[in-house]
């Protein structure tokens, strides 16, 4: 939520993690430990696919562009010889194959289109061909060695054990392929004797089979024994894990971790400052009240609580840069109450099955070629590693752009969640008033993410309650899970009359990862994060750290990220301090059951929800919620910048962010004027807040954190109230008045001078990098930020009074992918987006040059200290736009 979407972490990683990371690099590399008839049959999605909407009667795959496949028929027939030929000729170069039948490769043409080599693949019934092809994967490829036969015909388990503690499954034979764990992209096969590989480009196929390859010579050569195998994390550390003897006998998961006091203490200066500095205020009344005994002064009480407000966060800045240059900084490294600086202790596998995970990703109309597929790999590639741990996992995408997009790209996300192993759910575009005979369908919510998790969670429900209606016989096979579960979508699907559309797993598994359409997550963090929520009950929210991962080298986008990091460090370094953690709403790990007991039922549809439709701050709404009932949120930094997320590539788009912060936080506090007088003037959210069981000193940042957006949205108009005050009335005003030009002085020595410095001595005390390249790079910004922050107060105060008196706004989703634009076409968008800004600009610095040369003596305004805080204002209103947009300074014509 606003400032506190933002995170910037320092991480470290383990051995193991870099072993996993080798193997599972692109979709990673395979191994797990269950065979299809080992999956329990609870377990969500195990391996069930789904049939729901109709796709039978679509045309072959349309795949992104610069797919091989996307060419002429003929031509595409071709490549695909071409290729499958070039690789069964790899496979016999590198003695791969015996000769024997039913070995070779497969390569994917299209929708359930395979082609083979050699040809007689294709003529085994229940062989190679007819198995993969159920599978329904890319490309596939038998490896059959003298090294993998003696390696099987020792191994009696589910699984051969690797390096690292990772595990890859082992098949009893060549049936169960098209159910075993398709994300761990490899299986040997006990009756045969052999590996089979998979992966979704046919090119790295040879890397994959070379390093399983690699993998198992090591096992045999090195001879390490895989239990104290799995015990080595952190290079060559031995730690225990959790679920020995020890935890049980002593009856405890995890010792009680630490709580911090240094943010009380800061906090604690912080009020210490405040009221000092409004005090000081009141020396002068009391002083000027004894002199002329004129007590109308005393109506200055009336705007204490907005001082005290406004002023918080100034004050906590200031208290916090002077921490961060001579306070203790360790406890960033540490693990305490409400930050994980250190990885868990990972789980015991041989104690159970791990918990299962859904990644849940709401999209839009990102372009699925440039946002969601890298996304979609980098999340397959954890998958994979966490199958080969032993655990088990799925993609649930919210497509809200399925039923919106044209035909032809609706068919293309579709064969790509197919292809992909992907369960999604779409619901019907937004129409309040159909002219065409249509239902009525409201996408409720001035910003869509939460009422479309919402509905795919709800089909999701509703599957879940006609399986747990099954009575389930003493034989029930893996088979019949998936045939009921493919039953029960279809007759959720057929229910909603083809106003939903569904298909794949859209099972909810024990935790929540959610994530957004441009995320790139750590090959190796499912387990830490399953092993941390395992251990630590009453946390119902890991919110991750993150990095920021970059698509253009615009010096905008260059610049945001830049401030995003800012960000990162200062929450990284208060939540370390002892800081209540927020949620940002994605990258972060939520508890099942925990929303489950959170959910609330809604008035206007009867249906039970999770996510708040009603504000556009939903993650903060949860997180309240989820602490009232008495869990809390956790921030973990152990990942480093493993986790990463897109930041705004346009101007537009940071403003719309802003303003929807400011919205949200408005939202957060006030109801809209006009229910004043019948439901007060504060919100039950805030009510609920106040009274939480959250500490004071988070209270109190949090507070400070929204007060900065008001404190943003009124420097306009004191502004330019000041510059007719102190211009017609500099002397007559009285003492407990402070000019502008002062409290711009004091922004700049405690922001951008204190601020930089205070910044670089942190990032060099905890390691992250040098002090004069930090503080060199955070000087180098300040132009930028100065712009974008002297130029946002319009905005945000468009927010915030829209909000007040129910003026309605909305909010799509940030652009993902940069756009071609030329000098030609910013520039009439710059002035239909900013027309009424440029007015007001201009009308002041007119005002400004009237004011100083055209009217009589005694109304001219020529003081400095009137003149620099207002024409800072305009100068950053109109230039922002303009300075700040790299589609107009390139000068691409």
């Amino acid at each position: 939520m606003g400032l506190f979407s933002y995170m910037k972490p320092k991480g470290k990683d383990g051995k193991a993690q870099q072993d996993a990371s080798e193997m599972s690099e692109k979709p990673a590399m395979p191994s797990g430990i269950m065979t299809p008839s080992a999956a329990p049959f609870g377990t969500p999605g195990a391996n069930t696919p789904g049939n729901a909407s109709p796709m039978g009667s679509r045309p072959a795959s349309l795949y992104p562009s610069g797919d091989f496949r996307n060419s002429d028929l003929n031509l595409n027939e071709l490549k695909c010889d071409v290729m499958v030929n070039w690789l069964y000729q790899q496979q016999m170069e590198r003695l791969w194959t015996a000769g024997g039948h039913d070995e070779g490769v497969m390569l994917k043409k299209g929708r359930a289109q395979y082609t083979c080599c050699p040809a007689d693949l294709i003529e085994e019934q229940y062989g190679l061909f007819k198995n993969v092809e159920m599978l329904n994967v890319r490309a596939a490829m038998t490896v059959n060695t003298r090294v993998i036969k003696l390696f099987l015909h020792s191994n009696d388990k589910a699984y051969v054990p690797l390096k690292g503690g990772l595990r890859l499954q082992v098949l009893p034979d060549i049936s169960y392929l098209p159910r075993c764990q398709k994300h761990q992209f490899a299986a040997f096969v006990a009756d045969r004797g052999l590996l089979i590989v998979w992966d979704d480009e046919p090119k790295h196929l040879l890397d994959r089979a070379s390093k399983i390859e690699k993998a198992l010579m090591e096992m045999i050569w090195d001879g390490s024994d895989e239990d104290e195998d799995e015990k080595k994390e952190h290079g060559s550390v031995m730690v225990r894990e959790v679920g020995s003897e020890e935890d049980v006998e002593l009856g405890t998961v995890e010792k009680p971790r630490p709580i911090v006091f240094l943010m009380p203490i800061t906090s604690a200066f912080t009020l210490g400052l405040t009221a000092l500095a409004v005090g000081s205020g009141w020396s002068r009344i009391a002083l000027e009240v004894f002199v002329d005994h004129n007590y109308i002064r005393m109506a200055f009480a009336l705007v204490i609580p907005m001082q005290i407000w406004l002023a918080l966060f100034f004050f906590q800045a200031l208290v916090g840069n002077i921490a961060q240059l001579i306070g203790p900084i360790s406890q960033m490294s540490h693990n305490t109450k409400f930050y994980s600086g250190q990885k868990p202790k990972h789980l015991r596998r041989d104690a159970g099955p791990l918990p299962h995970v859904t990644i849940q990703m709401p999209v839009y109309k990102e372009g699925l070629q440039a946002v969601i597929e890298p996304t979609v790999r980098s999340i397959k590639a954890a998958i994979s590693t966490y199958e080969m741990q032993g655990g088990t996992a799925n993609i649930f995408v919210n497509d809200d752009g399925m039923q919106l997009v044209p035909e032809n790209e609706a068919r293309e996300r579709q064969d790509f969640y197919d292809e992909n192993n992907i369960g999604w759910v779409s619901r019907p575009k937004h129409n309040p008033k159909p002219t065409d005979g249509s239902e009525v369908f409201l996408r409720r919510g001035k910003f869509k993410k939460a009422s479309n998790m919402n509905y795919a969670m709800w089909v999701s429900n509703r599957v879940e309650d006609k399986l747990n209606d099954l009575n389930r016989h003493e034989g029930w096979t893996q088979e019949d899970e998936a045939e009921a579960y493919k039953s029960a979508l279809s007759e959720v699907v057929e229910s909603d009359e083809g106003r939903t559309l569904a298909d794949g797993n859209i099972r909810m598994g024990d935790y929540i990862l959610i994530i957004d359409s441009d995320t790139r997550v750590p090959t190796d963090c499912f387990l830490d994060a399953v092993s941390e929520m395992e251990q630590s009950p009453q946390v119902a929210i890991i919110q991750y750290s993150s990095g920021v991962m970059n698509v253009t080298d615009s010096f905008f986008e260059r610049g945001i990220t830049f401030f995003t990091n800012l960000i990162y460090t200062q929450i990284r370094y208060a939540i370390s301090n002892g800081d209540v953690a927020p949620f940002v709403g994605h990258n972060a790990v939520l508890r099942w059951a925990a929303m489950q007991e959170i959910a609330y039922d809604d008035e206007d549809d009867l249906r039970e929800k999770y996510w708040s439709e009603a504000t556009v701050s939903e993650d903060f709404d949860m997180a309240l919620r989820l602490q009232t009932a008495g869990y809390y949120v956790r921030l973990a930094a152990y990942q480093g910048d493993g986790f990463k997320e897109g930041v705004s590539l346009t101007v537009y788009d940071e403003l719309a962010r802003w303003e929807k912060y400011a919205y949200g936080c408005s939202e957060l506090i006030f109801h809209p004027l006009r229910y004043w007088f019948t439901r007060g003037p504060f919100t039950k959210l805030f009510r609920n807040f106040v009274t939480s069981r959250m500490p004071f000193p988070s209270k109190m940042t949090i507070m400070a954190y929204i007060g900065t957006y008001y404190a943003l949205g009124s420097a306009w108009i004191l502004t330019l109230a000041n510059y007719f005050l102190t211009g017609w009335m500099n002397g007559f005003l009285d003492k407990y008045y402070l000019d502008s030009f002062k409290v711009y002085f004091a922004i700049i020595i405690v922001f951008t001078a204190l601020g930089n410095v205070s910044l670089a001595v942190l990032r060099y005390r905890i390691g992250e990098k040098g002090f004069f390249s930090s503080l060199w790079e955070n000087l180098s910004w300040i132009p930028l930020l100065t712009i974008f922050l002297g130029g946002v107060s319009l905005h945000i105060s468009q927010a915030l009074l829209s909000h007040l008196f129910s003026v309605d706004m909305s909010w799509g989703a940030t652009s993902k992918e940069a756009e071609n634009t030329t000098f030609f076409k910013e520039v009439p968008k710059i002035i239909k987006k900013f027309k009424f800004t440029f007015i007001f600009c201009i009308l002041c610095a007119a005002a400004m040059i009237v004011c100083a040369w055209f009217v009589p003596e005694l109304w001219r305004i020529r003081v400095f200290v009137s003149i620099w805080p207002l024409a800072s204002i305009v100068f950053g209103h109109f230039f922002l736009p303009i300075a700040l947009n790299p589609g107009l300074m390139r000068f691409t014509f």
